[in-house]
This record gives structure tokens, C-alpha cells and sequence, in this order.
């Protein structure tokens, strides 16, 4: 039995039909030539070429065109715009393209789209253009929309399909077969599992599609299920389902509500396209910026990297506070604004990295609080010796270069001291932040930038004033 609540056809199907075999040999360098020759020569022959590319090809060079011309490509065959090419587009494109769409075009999209990709389209449009939109949907379709949509952001429940095949253990594979066949247009476009339900409709088990071909067609499927069945709740985060995933190296996994019933499912095809944006998004938060896509402007850019560059400059200012404290024995040695540098560069440098291992275990679930302490020791171990390694380095290479034993003592224990912090700092920012309930990877880099800083000014220069003077 399918989800009552949907009544789907499988439009998306010719999206896998053979693609214009008058050009089998057109690459992406040919489709954007197309495009680009044809918007300058006829915009209204842009059909015929165009209309035989896969849709991740011709979106692939949508993309790269101007504002300008996408409108062009728009206003002369909108019809090109097809469901599947939607799907393909960087969420910033489809945020601009939207509005020269037709209410009904969008809408005839959405009804031809699998529920988790027509939700994340109709989040990219404006109030006005959603209250078109949903007008122009048919019943069963705009309750399937408002049901995802009532999800928080980033959630199971907005993000499944909740088109499924389910199915009770007494019948037969025959029966199961028969019952796909009889319903085949409302089967989900791509499943890999039968899910087994009780009388309640919570699941109880699973069947491969693959083991279903192969058994005997008076097979009972309480017979062939399998029964270690790993359960998604619709409230749960996205980034949660990605580790079950990963974890038990799932396929596909059924989705419940908050009684255990079956309600809808999550594919792999949806959870790496979670995993890349996850990643994505941790690897711009160590950084401190966003993402900068093709539709962004240089206004959009400075906006949201300038508020990171902010508090990246209080922190420097902090830094040189220290220094300002040690003035008077930078100018009688003029040698230890030379070495300074160095010291809290190599500080700084070993925080980063022990700051990107930890956030990345925290992520994968390897970093918890049964194994911190451990986690805590290594790391504080490894910077200890890498801290005595590259002090003796630096010792040595400040008594050959200024002749100055003491000196090259100050420079030898000001490096091991910043070592040992930045890798204390690496690990224990993220994990006291994880705790405090921020996400780890926006905030970590700039605490951790300034312990080194600060740390290194302070131990070189403080040797230095102890040692020295």
C-alpha cells in the first residue's frame, strides 16, 4: 500500500529517456557555445538545440550565464525551465528565476517533483509569488506542501518523501508484486526498500527490492524481512540522519512521527546531497564567511564576511594591547619584533590544525564526552612534542642569526608554552562550545586565533622582559 495522502504521477521518468541521439557527441563546452550563440543570433531557436541536453548539463551552463541572459533564455522558451532542470539549480539561481515563472508553470513543477525538492523550491519565492503558488496547486498537492513546510528548517519532516511502499507481513510476494503493478503510477519515482508494517502502521521490518526479485513469489514477506530496522523521527535534524546513515550504512530508512507510525522516507540520493551542504557549511564557518555563488553580488559578499572581519579585527587589537604592554623592551631589543612574529604564527598554525581535527570528530560523533579527556591528553601531548621539536629549530636559528644565547632561550620556551596552549585551545574551544550549545565550527577559529596570539605575545615577551632585562 502507498502513502493515502499522495497521488503523484512519475513524470520525472523521461528525465532518464535516451537525451537527442542526433547529438551524441555535445559536452558542456558545446552547450555553453549554444546557449551563449544563440541568445546573440535567435533566442527563439533556443529549443531545438538545447531541448535534448540532460537537465544537469543545461543547468549546469544555465548557471553560467548573466542575469541578462537567463532572462532571455526565459522570455524566449520558459518551457526549457522543466522540473527536472529545477532540481539541478544552485538554490541562489532558483531564487532569481523564480520570479519570471508563471504561478502555473511552477505550480505543474512542483506537482511533477518529489516532495523534499518541491519544498525546497517553493521556500526560494516570495511571500506573494507562494500564495500564487499554492492556489494554483490542486488539493491533495498543497496539503502535501503545507504538511512539509510546518517542519522546522533543516528537519526530517520538511526534507522527506512521503511517497513509500508499505506493506503487512502476511502477504505474499506475489501479493506485493501484483499490488506495485495495479498502483504503479503512484509509486515513489525511486525506492529501494517494501517497508512491513503492523496493523498500527508503525514498521516492523524491511524487504529489499532486490531480495523481493529473487524469492519465491508464495513467500510471505514476514518471511524474507529484514527486522533490524533503523528508524528515522520526523523532528530529528538533518545532520543527525546523515550519521545514521553513514553509520549503518543505510539505503533507504523510513521515517516516523512522533507515535512510531510510518510516514514517509529518506534515500541516499537526498542524504549526500545533506552531507555535501553539512560540509560545506563547516568548512565557511572555520573560515567565517558564506558561501559566494554565481548569483551573489560584491555588496552581498562584503555584508557577509565584513561582521567576522570585525570581531577578527577587536581581537588583533587585543593581541597588540599585549605587545603595547612591552614596549619599552621591544625598543631596547630590537631583535624580538623580528622573532615575535614567528612565535605566535607557529602557534596560531598548530591551534588551526588541532581546531579542524576536533571540529571535524565532532561531527562524525567521535569526539563525545566519554572520549574528551582522552582526545584532550593526546592532543595536549602531541603539542607539547611538536612544541619541543620546532623550538629547538627556532633556537637555533635565532643564535645563529643574532649571536644571543639568552635570546635563543626566550625564543626556545616561549614556543614550546604556545604549542601547548594552541592545542589545549584546538580542542577544548569546540568542545566548550558544543556544550554551551553553539555550533562549534562558526565561532571556534576566532577564539582560538586569539589564545595564540595572546598567549605567544605574552610568553616571548615575558621571557624576554625576565630574562633579558
Amino acid at each position: 500500500m502507498e502513502n493515502p495522502d499522495t497521488d503523484k504521477s512519475n513524470a520525472k521518468a523521461d528525465s532518464d529517456m535516451p537525451r537527442d541521439s542526433n547529438r551524441p557527441d555535445l559536452d558542456l563546452e558545446d552547450t555553453r557555445n549554444i546557449i551563449s550563440e544563440s541568445l546573440v543570433i535567435d533566442s527563439n531557436d533556443l529549443r531545438r538545440p538545447l531541448s535534448g541536453l540532460h537537465p544537469a548539463d543545461f543547468a549546469d551552463q544555465f548557471e553560467q550565464l548573466t542575469p541578462e541572459q537567463r532572462e532571455t533564455v526565459i522570455d524566449s522558451a520558459s518551457d526549457l525551465i522543466t522540473p527536472d532542470v529545477l532540481t539541478e539549480l544552485e538554490d541562489e539561481i532558483v531564487e532569481n528565476i523564480l520570479p519570471l515563472l508563471s504561478a502555473e508553470q511552477i505550480a505543474d513543477a512542483i506537482t511533477e517533483m518529489d516532495n523534499d525538492d518541491a519544498t525546497q523550491i517553493f521556500e526560494e519565492m516570495e511571500v506573494r509569488q507562494q500564495a500564487e503558488v499554492l492556489g494554483a496547486l490542486n488539493p491533495l498537492d498543497r496539503a502535501a506542501l503545507q504538511a512539509s513546510l510546518s517542519f522546522d528548517d533543516e528537519t526530517i519532516g520538511r526534507l522527506m518523501q512521503r511517497e513509500f511502499v508499505a506493506a503487512p507481513p502476511f502477504w505474499s510476494i506475489g501479493d506485493t508484486i501484483d499490488h506495485m503493478r495495479a498502483t504503479g503510477k503512484d509509486l515513489p519515482y525511486i525506492f529501494f526498500n517494501i517497508y512491513v508494517i503492523d496493523t498500527a502502521f508503525h514498521p516492523i521490518g524491511y524487504v529489499p527490492v532486490s531480495r523481493l526479485m529473487r524469492a519465491g513469489i508464495n513467500e510471505t514477506l514476514e518471511n524474507v524481512m529484514e527486522a533490524q530496522l533503523v528508524t528515522i523521527r520526523q523532528d530529528q535534524d538533518q545532520e543527525e540522519a546523515a550519521y545514521l546513515f553513514e553509520k549503518y550504512h543505510l539505503i533507504s530508512a523510513p521515517v516516523v512521527d512522533e507515535n512510531g507510525r510510518l510516514i514517509g522516507m529518506m534515500t541516499v540520493d537526498d542524504i549526500i546531497n545533506i552531507i555535501q551542504d553539512e560540509n560545506k557549511e563547516d568548512i565557511l564557518a572555520l573560515a567565517g564567511v558564506s558561501d559566494a555563488g554565481l548569483a551573489d553580488t560584491a555588496f552581498s559578499t562584503v555584508r557577509s564576511r565584513g561582521p567576522w572581519l570585525f570581531v577578527n579585527l577587536l581581537t588583533a587589537i587585543l593581541a597588540s594591547l599585549v605587545i603595547a604592554q612591552f614596549d619599552y623592551a621591544i625598543t631596547e631589543i630590537v631583535a624580538l619584533a623580528i622573532l615575535m612574529p614567528i612565535v605566535a604564527s607557529m602557534g596560531g598554525n598548530a591551534g588551526t590544525q588541532a581546531l579542524t581535527v576536533a571540529v571535524r570528530a565532532l561531527a562524525e560523533r567521535d569526539l563525545t564526552s566519554q572520549t574528551a579527556w582522552r582526545a584532550v591528553r593526546r592532543e595536549a601531548l602531541a603539542a607539547a612534542i611538536i612544541g619541543v621539536i620546532f623550538a629547538v629549530v627556532m633556537a637555533g636559528i635565532a643564535y645563529v642569526w643574532f649571536g644571543e644565547p639568552m635570546l635563543a632561550l626566550v625564543t626556545f620556551i616561549a614556543m614550546i608554552i604556545n604549542h601547548i596552549f594552541a592545542g589545549l585551545a584546538g580542542i577544548l574551544v569546540p568542545l566548550g562550545l558544543k556544550k554551551a550549545g553553539a555550533d562549534p565550527a562558526v565561532a571556534s577559529s576566532v577564539f582560538v586565533t586569539t589564545v595564540t596570539d595572546i598567549i605567544g605575545f605574552f610568553a616571548f615577551l615575558g621571557m624576554a622582559v625576565i630574562l633579558l632585562l
